[in-house]
């Protein structure tokens, strides 16, 4: 159905025409700090605004830890960066996640963290990541007899360096759990000049204009949950996701999870681009992010080198996009 826009987005399309701009002031304010990466900053909103968690996965100094202390100022949130080490314990994760920071000091109060930043996750043991699995899923933490109900919103951004030579890299079964999975990347030339002539990076993020607030963001997040979706495109998100279960370079396939956040993303990248409806081009964008992390390469794949973003490109192109479906109002 195109050109669909529910009664409630035209009675309050002023109000959720200043969402979106918020959201996008929020972007360029972020890219003040994370220069020439503005996809995946929109992807790392994206995934936030549909209630999702980001895994980062680089190696060290691209800027990963430095896109997570941007978001948490941007979206005005409490937050709690924790450096993960072998010796990491559950009690140390509960008392981390009840003392929170603000730009600039800190306090002191029990009061869980909205955005918790959980670096270098591979270097904690299976039992700690287990249990940050297990927090995002029940958005509760719970320690010996002790329970800590988590606030909403609640976002983990989590990282991990993948050419670490120790540590426990994150199974698919426990990534399934993260919403994206991005590679920030090396900038380019021009942006990483730019870069060495900005000294303090952590000024720079103090500097930064909070463009949301912790209300806007949950009013966000229920606008995108209205936002519609057709039969057309519910057919194609599953043709898309059994073509992941049914290729010879792929060992394992989309997760039934997968798929529903792959719908989430989709609603969601269609509410930053003004619209109350998807289209494919919605899928298209998100879909590599949301599913790249969740594939298991087959034997045959690994032998070739393929990549699992390129698989994925490659069975967006053999999919019959939905006819009529691009068309604008």
């Amino acid at each position: 159905m195109i050109g669909y826009f529910s009664e409630e987005w035209i009675e309050n399309g002023e109000e959720v025409g200043k969402m979106v701009n918020k959201a996008k002031n929020g972007m360029d304010e972020i890219s003040k700090v994370v220069i020439g990466k503005e996809e995946m900053i929109k992807r790392v909103m994206t995934a936030i605004l549909a209630g999702g968690h980001i895994m980062i996965q680089d190696i060290p100094g691209v800027g990963k830890t430095t896109m997570a202390l941007a978001f948490a100022r941007v979206l005005g949130l409490n937050y709690q960066r924790i450096l993960f080490t072998p010796d990491f314990m559950p009690k140390d994760l509960a008392y981390y996640s009840v003392h929170h920071q603000r730009f600039g000091k800190r306090e002191e109060e029990k009061e869980t963290a909205h955005l918790l930043i959980a670096d270098e996750i591979n270097c904690s043991s299976p039992k700690i990541q287990s249990m940050l699995v297990k927090m995002m899923e029940d958005k509760k933490l719970k320690v010996d007899d002790h329970v800590t109900v988590l606030p909403d919103p609640y976002v983990v951004i989590a990282t991990q360096n993948p050419l670490s030579l120790s540590g426990n890299m994150l199974p698919e079964s426990q990534m399934d759990h993260f919403m994206i999975g991005i590679s920030i990347g090396y900038p380019d030339m021009m942006s990483e000049i730019q870069m060495l002539k900005e000294e303090n990076i952590r000024e720079k993020i103090l500097s930064l204009n909070e463009a949301l607030e912790i209300t806007d963001v949950l009013e966000i997040c229920n606008q995108v949950k209205h936002v519609y979706v057709s039969d057309q495109i519910y057919e194609y998100i599953v043709s898309i996701v059994n073509a992941t279960r049914n290729n010879q370079l792929l060992e394992m396939g989309i997760s039934p999870r997968g798929s529903f956040d792959i719908l989430k993303m989709s609603k969601a990248n269609a509410f930053l681009e003004g619209r109350d409806y998807v289209i494919p081009s919605d899928v298209k964008r998100i879909l590599v992010d949301t599913a790249s992390h969740r594939v298991r390469l087959s034997r045959y794949a690994k032998l070739e080198n393929r990549k699992s973003g390129q698989i994925l490109m490659t069975i967006l192109e053999q999919i019959p996009v939905p006819r009529g479906m691009e068309r604008k109002r």
